[in-house]
C-alpha cells in the first residue's frame, strides 16, 4: 500500500483547516492523512508530590518512520503557580489531520472535546483548581494515593458528552465539538510552552520502538508514568486493552489491469482405479443342529370294558285267580208300617 503523508509548517494552511486554532498553538504543527488510533485505557499512577499536575497521554506523529507513537500520560511539575495545562489534540477537516500543540495558561482552552480522562472530560479541567497559591486536587478524579497532601477535596464530576476513546476532533468519526467563548478567550491569553521535562518526555517516547502504534497495535506497554521521562520502575503502568488503529489513507492509483495468468495446460485426468475388491469369503453355512427323533407317541388304550351282565328280567309272579264268592242276594229292607198318631185334642 502506498503511503502519502504530508508535513506542513504553514500557519495559513492550518488556519484554513481549523479556524478556531489559536496562534499560540501554531508552531511546527503536523498535518497527515492518517487518523490517530483510539485512546488506550490505563490506570493513572499516584501523584509523586504536591505541585504536580496530570498531563494526559496522546498519540504523536513521527516523520522519521512515518507513523504514530504513544506519549504516556504523566505528572508534570507546574511551571508557575496558577497555571493549568491545556492538552494538545488532533483536528480534522474531513481529510487531513492536524496536530494542535498543548500549552500552559491560567485558563483551560479548547482541546477538541476529546475525553482524555482524569479531569479532562472534553471541556475544562475538573481535577483541581488554584487557590491562595496552592493547587487543590479532586480526589474523585485524580489519584492522590498515599502522598501526604492536605489540600484535597471530593467532587463528583458529571460529563454531558458521549464517553468514547476517539482521539481527534472533526471529520468522519471525530468528536463534533466546538470551542466556547471562554475557550476562545483562553486561546488568545498568555501561554507557556511545554516545559523542558515534557519535551524530554516526548523525545524518550519517540525513541522507544515499543511505543509505536505499528508495534503495539494501539496497546502501548508504557501507557502512563509517575514522572516525565521515567519509563521503568514503580509508577509505570501499561495499557489495559487494545484499541482500533486506522490504516493510511492513500491517494487512489490508476487502476491496474490485472491480466489473467496464462492457463497452464491441464494435465491428463488421472484415472483413479478403484482398489481391487478382495473376494469375500464364502458365506459360512450354519447347519442346524440335528433334531433328535422324537419318541413314538405312547398310545393310551382304554381299559377293556367288562361286558355287562344281561339285565335280569323280573317277571311278575303269576297272580293266582281268587275264587269269586257269590254275592248274597240283596236284602230288601222294607219300611216299618207307621203307627197311627193319636189325635190331639184341641181345647174348645
Amino acid at each position: 500500500m502506498v503511503k502519502n503523508w504530508r508535513v506542513s509548517v504553514l500557519p495559513a494552511l492550518l488556519l484554513l483547516v481549523l479556524p478556531v486554532m489559536s496562534m499560540a498553538q501554531v508552531g511546527i504543527n503536523i498535518s497527515v492523512n492518517l487518523a490517530p488510533p483510539e485512546l488506550p485505557v490505563y490506570e493513572q499512577p499516584a501523584i509523586p508530590a504536591e505541585g504536580y499536575l496530570w498531563t494526559p497521554g496522546y498519540w504523536a506523529w513521527s516523520g522519521d518512520y512515518q507513523g504514530y507513537y504513544w506519549v504516556p500520560g504523566t505528572w508534570v511539575l507546574v511551571p508557575q503557580p496558577g497555571f493549568l495545562w491545556t492538552p494538545g489534540y488532533w483536528g480534522s477537516n474531513g481529510g487531513a489531520f492536524v496536530w494542535n500543540e498543548g500549552y500552559w495558561g491560567k485558563q483551560i482552552g479548547f482541546y477538541g472535546g476529546v475525553n482524555y480522562g482524569y479531569g479532562y472530560g472534553g471541556s475544562g479541567f475538573q481535577g483541581g483548581y488554584w487557590q491562595g497559591g496552592r493547587l487543590f486536587y479532586n480526589r474523585s478524579v485524580v489519584n492522590v494515593g498515599t502522598t501526604n497532601i492536605t489540600n484535597v477535596y471530593n467532587k463528583t464530576v458529571v460529563n454531558n458528552i458521549t464517553v468514547n476513546r476517539v482521539s481527534y476532533n472533526g471529520g468522519s468519526g471525530g468528536v463534533q465539538a466546538q470551542p466556547t467563548a471562554v475557550e476562545l478567550a483562553a486561546a488568545h491569553a498568555q501561554h507557556l510552552a511545554p516545559t523542558a521535562a515534557q519535551q524530554q518526555h516526548v523525545q524518550t517516547a519517540r525513541s522507544n520502538p515499543a511505543l509505536r502504534a505499528s508495534a503495539n497495535h494501539g496497546n502501548p506497554p508504557i501507557a502512563a508514568t509517575a514522572k516525565p521521562g521515567v519509563f521503568s520502575g514503580a509508577g509505570v503502568v501499561a495499557a489495559k486493552a487494545g484499541v482500533k488503529v486506522s490504516e493510511p489513507v492513500a491517494p487512489k492509483a490508476a487502476p491496474v489491469e490485472h491480466k489473467a495468468a496464462p492457463a497452464e495446460p491441464k494435465a491428463a485426468p488421472v484415472e483413479h482405479k478403484a482398489a481391487p475388491v478382495e473376494p469375500r469369503a464364502a458365506p459360512v453355512e450354519h447347519k442346524a443342529a440335528p433334531v433328535e427323533p422324537r419318541a413314538a407317541p405312547v398310545e393310551h388304550k382304554a381299559a377293556p370294558v367288562e361286558p355287562r351282565a344281561a339285565p335280569v328280567e323280573h317277571k311278575a309272579a303269576p297272580v293266582e285267580p281268587r275264587p269269586v264268592e257269590p254275592r248274597a242276594a240283596p236284602v230288601e229292607h222294607r219300611a216299618a208300617p207307621e203307627e197311627p198318631k193319636p189325635e190331639r185334642e184341641h181345647p174348645p
